[in-house]
């Protein structure tokens, strides 16, 4: 991990701190104060994995009847089961258990770069710094939306919306209540966008020059997620979600090849782009299309808070306009995209448009395909 001036400066306070004699308890006690903030430094997931296992220890080791059980149920399980049945309603404390599992996803995407991504990149020969930064970052992305994205069609699978179909998204609005495998998923992906939009805000990954469009496609994403349910166009957060990961899956998949270097990066490269082009720009346009068309028609069309009935004509461009934004986003990544794409057919160069500047890092040259 490459430091900065100052986290170098203070990396040497700890290790002289860590050298000196230690002559009184107090000494010592300061000493492996100073000993545990370095190993947290080394390994950044042990932290969030100290707060989650007192979490999960203080809720399973305690009963129902116990406050603290009680309390924090709603951090690690879904709330308002409806009894009787098997649909949750919504509420305040989803923001608590989306809170949570934020926390979660930041152990996890830690501890896999700490424990499994990096010694991986050093075993499949990626040892610059860059390269193994980007390698992590890639695969993780590519190991959660490899999750995600099946979780995601599969919870569609088993709704009338199979395969991205629009009507339904309509018909029988307001979805006020879903199962737990929807409620989870919905919820679950809340959770890692917000955390993803820590990351870039903390600027733990290092931008790229698409830096100021990434912020805006975060603020977007998360008005969509936070809107959708709070208004009840679940249904169409879903495809949405999943155009999203699915795609995101090919991508993330795809620089992972290229950083390795693999005779796959090509091949994989032309698939991706198709599914890009289904996935972000079809698929979104059709549900774009849909709430031009049938989003008035299909259904009932009135503003009514005590029914929770939102499908009228404050939502409709306010529906349209974030989603529209979002195809804005996307058709500049296409660009970005295509670019590559013909700059590798003609010339062999798989270089990632979306890197930040080679004065920036000197160490990942344009890469040129022997094969071409």
């Amino acid at each position: 991990m490459k430091l900065t001036a100052s986290q170098r400066q203070k990396l040497n306070q700890r290790v002289r701190a860590l050298s000196d004699e230690s002559r009184t308890d107090v000494a010592i006690i300061r000493k492996m104060f100073v000993a545990f903030k370095e190993l947290s430094f080394r390994h950044t997931w042990i932290n969030p994995f100290i707060i989650l296992s007192v979490f999960y220890i203080s809720y399973f080791g305690t009963t129902e009847s116990n406050p603290i059980h009680e309390n924090l149920k709603k951090l690690i399980k879904p709330s308002y089961h409806i009894v009787g049945t098997d649909q949750y309603g919504k509420g305040v404390n989803d923001f608590y258990f989306v809170a949570f599992y934020a926390l979660f996803f930041t152990f996890l995407r830690e501890f896999m770069m700490c424990v499994i991504l990096r010694p991986l990149a050093g075993m499949l020969g990626v040892t610059r710094p860059h390269k193994v930064n980007r390698f992590m970052e890639q695969s993780y992305a590519m190991f959660y939306y490899g999750l995600s994205g099946p979780y995601g069609l599969y919870v569609m699978s088993r709704m009338p919306l199979w395969f991205f179909e629009t009507t339904p998204l309509y018909e029988s609005y307001p979805h006020k209540t879903h199962d737990w495998l929807f409620k989870v998923y919905y919820l679950g992906q809340a959770a890692f966008w917000v955390q993803q939009s820590v990351v870039l805000i903390l600027q733990l990954e290092k931008p790229r020059k698409d830096f100021h469009e990434l912020i805006l496609h975060h603020i977007i994403t998360i008005a969509l997620i936070w809107l959708s349910y709070r208004f009840h166009f679940t249904w169409m957060g879903l495809e949405i979600y999943v155009t999203m990961d699915v795609s995101d899956f090919f991508l993330a998949t795809s620089k992972t090849l290229n950083y390795l270097d693999s005779i796959l990066t090509g091949p994989f490269l032309i698939g991706f782009v198709f599914i890009w082009i289904y996935l972000r720009h079809y698929v979104n346009l059709k549900i774009l299309w849909s709430v031009l068309t049938e989003f008035k028609t299909v259904g009932e069309w009135e503003l009514n808070w005590e029914t929770q009935q939102y499908k009228c004509w404050i939502s409709q461009p306010i529906v349209f306009g974030l989603i529209f934004a979002l195809q804005v986003l996307n058709a500049y990544w296409l660009f970005l995209i295509l670019r590559i794409l013909y700059r590798y057919v003609v010339g062999g160069v798989k270089a990632d448009e979306r890197s930040e500047s080679e004065d920036e890092d000197e160490d990942e040259p344009p890469q040129k395909d022997k094969s071409v």
